[in-house]
């Protein structure tokens, strides 16, 4: 498995309260919905990431569940 950079990331608590939920509703950990959104980021701005190392978070998930969900409740 890769190594993986720890860093500390100060966030205001409505945005934290916000990410928990969000995560829990993709089934993800806060840190890989922050990751997720983090490469989703960068794919859209056109910057190269390097594919994850085998073990590591999916760089695309094959569905998000959050849409999913939204269609279901429609």
């Amino acid at each position: 498995m890769a190594a993986r950079k720890a860093f500390l990331l100060r966030l205001d608590p409505a945005v934290l309260t916000a990410l928990e939920a969000w995560a829990a509703d993709d089934l993800r950990s806060i840190n890989g919905q922050i990751e997720f959104l983090l490469r989703e980021a960068l794919r859209k701005a056109g910057r190269k990431v390097k594919a994850p190392a085998d073990g590591d978070a999916p760089a695309e998930p094959a569905a998000e569940p959050s849409k999913r969900r939204r269609a279901a409740d429609e």
